[in-house]
Formats: structure tokens, C-alpha cells, sequence
């Protein structure tokens, strides 16, 4: 018989009923009773419990053995009664009566309880991750993560991507966020950059002839932690194709993204095909560009209503109307009839803490004393009657429902209604879970964008990709607005209302890329500086191109139905970017900084 164990501690049904057997694992639970002390004994692989009688010599020694200790144990398996069969667990059936008792390692008191799912101090959890991770719902997730890794890599071989890897220590290069920078000893003075992303090697992968990539790649970002965001470190399957238009990179994208889910979505539904949403239209409809599918209403521009001010008797919106912003409404269903005032005053303060707005108004209908619906909320108190119906009739509104009002100049009115609407649905309770996973596809992105700081044209997604309309647009872009009205073959995959990746079309031809750089005020010698190796590989013959970077870590996440990225990530770092296991980020001592030729200056407080 092996050294540990002849079986795991999953693996022992009825049909191994008078078997002797050897189990090794963790001491999970205790159970002592009159005539018998039960052990719950738990590996990777599930719990077996282990019964062990006053009459063996060991009986002591199991009854001091602390939870979490390693033991390994041989004995009987034996039938359970009828009525102490456990249906919970496969092993439920059986139990072990132990013959042998063998402690491996014997445990110190824990800083965190094991069994069960209690909530536990954070930086405790962080600090002692090997005993959290001991824990059944996070030891699930990160086996799901390896799951859902090998269903990505297995589906993307099936359609002939074939995997690459690209550099870690690299170039630095403007990705959108900062850099975590590698002293290099051999080049004094020079630095490595850990890779924000492989966007340039994977499309110089497409340059050097190949034809198919992809890369469950590691990208690096010194950035602020989310709940979505880890703050140092992430994984994504990255993707580039040759000769490929928007719809091809569409085509094979998406029944990879789907199949995943579908493998682990337990029963929830996963609705194909992804329906594909123009940014412009996104914005309007959900105030967002990550729009949640899920949610039974939209937004609506109602600033029409308010520009007249002597049918509304609301002088406060139609100053904003008549300024050039905008009024836009966010529908809340039945809240007038099943909620108090303090629900909508709730939602003001929110606007104005948490968003840092000016507010939201509001408005809650209900029958009127002489038919029809009306509102003493002073928004719409003073409407015409048939101004009002007109409004409703829009909205598909009527008594019962409540509006609120998102306003002011028109991106900060839709970002603000946007939140709204997922808040307002989130409170109400009206996202149905049983829809499941509703993608989608975000597409025509404004390729610039207006940079009020610096009063000029940026780039407003992603510099690399290729304008639609080529050279033509831009040379026909004498204007500002003109310019701002240039789209991109840029594109995004959104899950209820989670953005999982960006992709794009990439611009491939120098011409057009030294011209996209200029309208944004950036001269040939910023792209020939900055993205020296891709620019040159371009001119020796570049195909049409395109991909995408699905993010793994927000996948799992969402398959986990988990509201924190750090529990489907091994050793996640915690909110100030720190390793609170293995002391990270530490010191480095002075010999190690004077063979980097470095030398530490006073820390400066950034506050």
C-alpha cells in the first residue's frame, strides 16, 4: 500500500464497503461523542469522515490532535446506517473505522477558523492566504479559475490559434496606465518595464508572417486596486489575427467566449449571438459603454420637455436645457408604490456623496384626483397635463412608477445617469438572475475625444487602431468636430455590465499611424521614439490585423458569482498593493542597490 494513501478523500462510495484503506489529509471538523470521536477528514479532493473508538490505543492522541493538523489514518470502510447517511457530500454513504493513526504535522492554533464560511478580517485572510485558501468556496474558485483557463486554451487550439510567449522585461511603453520599472545591473542607469500588455509583440508576431496568436499573458500595471481590478498583476487570453476584418475577429471570438461560459455557468442561461451596440447608442440608452443586459429599462432624453419653461413651471432644467445640456430620466418601476420618500432622498444623497454630483431629482406618479396621473414632486408638480401625459407617454410610464432626473452638460448627466439606472435596478431588486450572462458586443468608438485640461484632441481608447475610413477621414478632418466624429475599429465584450475585454482593428499603415499621431498632437518623432520596433516592422510589409484581450481573472469572477476580484486570484495583493504573506513590497539592502547603481532619495509625501 502506498506511503500516504491508497485513495483520496473524495473518492469512497459504497461499492468500496469492506476495503482497507489509507487516507491522508487535514483535520476538518471534530465530532466526540459518548463512544466514538468522529473526524471529518478533508483533502483537495473532498471528506471522508473517519471513525475512531475509545479502545484503540491512539484514541488520546486523535482526541488532542488540533483541527487542521496532516494525519494519515488506514481502516475499514464500513456502511453507515440509513439514517446517518450524509447526502451533502459523495462520500456521504461510508465511513472509515480507523486501525492506524499517524500524525504528519500537527497544527498551531489558527489566526482563522478553516470550517465553515465565516466573514473574516481581510488582512488576516491576505496575511495567512495558505489557510484561507483551505476554505470551500475559495479552494472552488481558484480550481474553477484552472477549469476555465484550459477550456480557453483548449478552444482557442481547436480554431487554430496556436499559443506564443512574449517578453517580460521589456520597453517602456504609454499603455494608459503606469509602469512597474526593472532595474537593469548589465545598463547602468536603464530600466526594464514589466509588460502592461503584449499589444506590440503580439502584433509584431503578425508582421513576422504568423498567423493565428494567442497567450494566457501576465500584464503588469501599477495601478489603484478595484473590486474588479487587482493593483499590480492580471491575466488575459490575448488574441491577434491576420487578414482579418471586425466581424472575423466577431466570429471566432465569440463562440470561445460563449462555450466557457456555458461549461460553467450551472444552469444560468447564455444568450447568443452577442447583439453588437454602437458606443454612441450604448451611451444614450444605459449611460455607459458596459451596459447590464439585464436590467428591464433605459434611459431616456427628456430635455425636449424642459426647455419651455412656462408648461413646466421648472425654470431649474430648462436653464440647463437652454445652456446645451441635457435632462435625462431613468425610469423606476412601481418604486412610488412600494417605496417610502426616503428611497428617492436616499438616491439624492448618493448622486451627491458618492458621485460627486449635484444631485438627482425626482418625481413620484400616482393617480390624479380627476384621472390621469400627476406628481407633487416639485420637478413635475407644475406640468402641464398634457405636457406630463406627452412626457409619460415616452417613457412608457404611469401611476406607481417613479422617474429620477440626471442633469447638466450631457456626458456628466448620462455618466451620472448611467450609475443611476444600475443603482436604481440593484435596490429594486429587478436584475433577474435567471437570465444569466447577457454579453455584448460595444463597437464604433470615437477614435479622439476632447481634452479639456489641455484644451486640445487626444486619443480616446486605443492609439493603434485603424480609423474607419483610412487616410480619407482623416485628411477630410479639418475641424474639430469633424475630428471628434471619427470612429475606430474598436470594440469591446461586456457580460452584465462587466467589460472583459477591448479589442480592435489595428491601424497597420505608417502613413496613417504618423497622421492619427499628428491630429492628436503628437509629431513622427514621439511614434518613432515610443513605438520604434512596431512603426519600422511596419514598413517592411505589414497585414491587415486584429484582436483582443478577454480578462481572465473578470471571467472567473463572474462565473464565481463573486463580488471581489481577490477571490479568484491565488495570492492577490490587497488594496494598497501590497503581499501581507510575503512582505511585499520590502527594502532592498545597500549592496543590492549599489550593484544596481541605485541610490534611494527621502520619500516625499504625495498627499
Amino acid at each position: 500500500m502506498h506511503a500516504y494513501r491508497s485513495h483520496t478523500c473524495g473518492e469512497l462510495r459504497g461499492s468500496h464497503v469492506g476495503e482497507t484503506v489509507k487516507l491522508s489529509g487535514w483535520v476538518h471538523r471534530k465530532r466526540e461523542h459518548a463512544n466514538a470521536l468522529f473526524i471529518d477528514l478533508r483533502d483537495h479532493y473532498g471528506i471522508t469522515q473517519v471513525v475512531v473508538y475509545p479502545i484503540a490505543e491512539f484514541y488520546e492522541a486523535a482526541k488532542r490532535c488540533p483541527s487542521e493538523s496532516v494525519i494519515t489514518i488506514t481502516g475499514e470502510v464500513l456502511a453507515r446506517d440509513s439514517e446517518a447517511v450524509n447526502k451533502e457530500i459523495p462520500t456521504g454513504e461510508v465511513e472509515i473505522r480507523v486501525d492506524t493513526f499517524n500524525i504528519e504535522s500537527q497544527a498551531d492554533s489558527l489566526p482563522l477558523p478553516v470550517f465553515g464560511e465565516q466573514d473574516y478580517p481581510e488582512d488576516i485572510r491576505l496575511k495567512h492566504r495558505y489557510l484561507d485558501l483551505r476554505r470551500e468556496t475559495l479552494h472552488k474558485n481558484i480550481i474553477m479559475r484552472g477549469q476555465v483557463i484550459n477550456s480557453l486554451r483548449r478552444r482557442m487550439i481547436e480554431q487554430g490559434f496556436t499559443e506564443f510567449q512574449t517578453p517580460i522585461l521589456t520597453a517602456s511603453s504609454p499603455e494608459g496606465a503606469r509602469d512597474f520599472l526593472v532595474p537593469s545591473r548589465l545598463n547602468p542607469g536603464k530600466f526594464y518595464a514589466l509588460p502592461q500588455a503584449p499589444q506590440q509583440f503580439k502584433q509584431l508576431i503578425m508582421v513576422a508572417g504568423f498567423d493565428r496568436y494567442f497567450q494566457i499573458a501576465p500584464c503588469f500595471r501599477d495601478e489603484d486596486a478595484r473590486a474588479d481590478r487587482s493593483p499590480g498583476e492580471f491575466y488575459q487570453l490575448d488574441v491577434e489575427m491576420s487578414f482579418v476584418t471586425q466581424e472575423d475577429v466577431f466570429q471566432a471570438i465569440e463562440p470561445v467566449m460563449a462555450g466557457v461560459f456555458e461549461e460553467f455557468a450551472d444552469g444560468r442561461k447564455v444568450q447568443t449571438p452577442f447583439p453588437r451596440i454602437p458606443y454612441k447608442e450604448s451611451m444614450e440608452k444605459y449611460g455607459s459603454d458596459k451596459p447590464d443586459l439585464r436590467i428591464p429599462f433605459e434611459l431616456t432624453d427628456v430635455s425636449e420637455f424642459f426647455t419651455d419653461e412656462s408648461k413646466t413651471g421648472f425654470g431649474i432644467f430648462a436653464k440647463i436645457t437652454k445652456g446645451g445640456g441635457k435632462v435625462i430620466a431613468i425610469p423606476a418601476p412601481q418604486a412610488a408604490a412600494n417605496q417610502s420618500r426616503k428611497f428617492f432622498d436616499n438616491m439624492d444623497k448618493w448622486a451627491k456623496k458618492e458621485m460627486q454630483m449635484p444631485g438627482l431629482g425626482y418625481a413620484r406618479l400616482k393617480e390624479a384626483e380627476g384621472g390621469g396621473v400627476d406628481s407633487q414632486d416639485p420637478v413635475l408638480k407644475n406640468f402641464e397635463p398634457a405636457h406630463l401625459s406627452a412626457l409619460l407617454e415616452k417613457m412608457g410610464l404611469g401611476a406607481g412608477d417613479g422617474i429620477f432626473f440626471s442633469a447638466g452638460k450631457k456626458d456628466a448627466a448620462y455618466k451620472l445617469a448611467g450609475a443611476a439606472r444600475n443603482k436604481v435596478a440593484a435596490d429594486l431588486d429587478l436584475i433577474d438572475e435567471s437570465e444569466g450572462f447577457k454579453f455584448c458586443w460595444i463597437v464604433d468608438f470615437p477614435m479622439y475625444e476632447w481634452d479639456e485640461d489641455n484644451k486640445k484632441v487626444d486619443f480616446s481608447h486605443n492609439p493603434f487602431s485603424m480609423p474607419q475610413g483610412g487616410m480619407e477621414v482623416l485628411e477630410a478632418a479639418d475641424t474639430v468636430e469633424k475630428q471628434l466624429d471619427i470612429l475606430a475599429y474598436q470594440y469591446d465584450i461586456v457580460c452584465n455590465g462587466v467589460e472583459l475585454s477591448s479589442g480592435a482593428i489595428r491601424n497597420h499603415k505608417p502613413d496613417i499611424m504618423y497622421k492619427a499621431f499628428e491630429m492628436a498632437g503628437y509629431g513622427p518623432e514621439v511614434v518613432e521614439d515610443k513605438f520604434a520596433g512596431m512603426i519600422n516592422a511596419f514598413k517592411y510589409g505589414a497585414p491587415p490585423h486584429g484582436g483582443i484581450a478577454p480578462g481572465v481573472d473578470r471571467i472567473v469572477m463572474l462565473l464565481a458569482g463573486v463580488n471581489t476580484i481577490r477571490d479568484v486570484i491565488l495570492f492577490p495583493m490587497n488594496g494598497q498593493a501590497q503581499d501581507l504573506m510575503m512582505n511585499a513590497p520590502g527594502e532592498a539592502d545597500n549592496a543590492q542597490l549599489k550593484e544596481l547603481n541605485l541610490k534611494l532619495v527621502p520619500v516625499v509625501d504625495q498627499k
